[in-house]
């Protein structure tokens, strides 16, 4: 498609976006300098229309894209919105003040849904592709010791075991020592068989002290949370005219978040890119439920490959979403991410 067709796809886009209205021949060349006559803009438009990227939704009435339309326009229209030095300022301060990565991942959530009105979604970095960083035991009664997991994805994990035999303080500072001698830097799959080697060195007494510690640990190594998203901006589907009918299918769907994870599944591209699946796209996953809404979404962790999958962040929304600052806002909220959890 020349060049010129693409313009006058892009400036249908824009205003439908903005208006929510059909568009004629007449508002193009009002609102936009395309340098062309009328009668070049209704050819085009019909061109557009043969080829299946505009609709007529009814007789006497204007333009308004189509799922297709949309497909071309991002993939060749759209062009990704800098950030102003404001946006990046409030960015930074609003994920300044987190203090783990659960309350970063909120943050994320709340603050991409009020940059772009739509559904805002967070994917908890994988834990089996993560390497640990600190196991900290810290004894906070005589019965009562808590495990933490920490690894250099900044993920967290806890547990606080109650103790059936407890020894003093002291011998959890050596123990903690040791499983850091053989854990860290290690990925945190590959460290099983060694912390039960440790169980080789302890004394009769000690033994089941540290095997309970050993057992607990190895529970958050083998934890599965990295399966755990969070959702946010949901209200923003009941302000959305165009999106009534489907708040029904959308919220139940947004209630399985085992078709969230394998829609972001379906996302493919490299930390620093940014997808958008639309429409017809989304139904290999979800069925009808998405028919006329998209996804943007963009990996905010790197990976070493299709065995070590990226976490992701995306927004879910109508396919008359804007575009351009949905794209624009994931691109630049997943980087920032990526520099607080690095």
């Amino acid at each position: 498609m020349d060049e010129r067709k693409l313009s006058i796809l892009g400036a249908i886009v824009e205003d439908y976006v903005a208006t929510r209205e059909p568009v004629g021949s007449k508002s193009l060349l009002e609102r936009h300098e395309l340098g062309v006559s009328a009668a070049t803009v209704r050819n085009d438009m019909s061109v557009l229309e043969e080829e299946g990227l505009i609709m007529q939704p009814h007789t006497s009435a204007g333009r308004i894209p189509t799922d297709k339309g949309y497909r071309v326009f991002v993939d060749y229209v759209a062009q990704v919105k800098p950030l102003s030095a404001p946006e990046r300022r409030a960015i930074q301060t609003f994920f300044d003040g987190a203090h783990d990565l659960d309350d970063l991942l909120s943050r994320t959530v709340r603050l991409l849904s009020r940059l772009t009105n739509q559904v805002a979604v967070v994917q908890y970095p994988a834990l089996r592709q993560a390497h640990v960083r600190h196991v900290e035991l810290v004894k906070t009664s005589e019965t009562l010791l808590l495990v933490v997991l920490i690894t250099d994805a900044g993920r967290v994990d806890q547990q606080t075991i109650s103790l059936t035999h407890p020894q003093e303080a002291a011998y959890y500072e050596r123990l903690r020592e040791r499983i850091n001698r053989v854990c860290t830097s290690r990925p945190v799959t590959s460290v099983g068989g060694d912390l039960e080697a440790l169980l080789d060195a302890e004394s009769e007494l000690t033994r089941a002290a540290a095997t309970e510690v050993l057992d607990t640990l190895g529970e958050l190594l083998a934890s599965r949370r990295e399966d755990r998203m969070i959702v946010g901006g949901v209200s923003n589907l009941a302000r959305g005219e165009q999106f009534s009918r489907e708040v029904g299918p959308m919220l139940d769907l947004l209630e399985e978040q085992l078709v969230l994870l394998r829609l972001l599944g379906e996302m493919h591209s490299n930390f620093g890119e940014v997808d958008v699946l639309i429409g017809e796209e989304l139904s290999s996953v979800s069925g009808d439920a998405l028919q006329r809404a998209a996804l943007v979404g963009s990996a905010y962790t790197e990976t070493a490959g299709a065995a070590s999958p990226s976490s992701r962040i995306a927004i879910l929304g109508p396919s008359t979403m804007d575009y351009v600052t949905s794209i624009s806002s994931v691109r630049a909220v997943a980087r920032y991410i990526s520099r607080f959890i690095g």
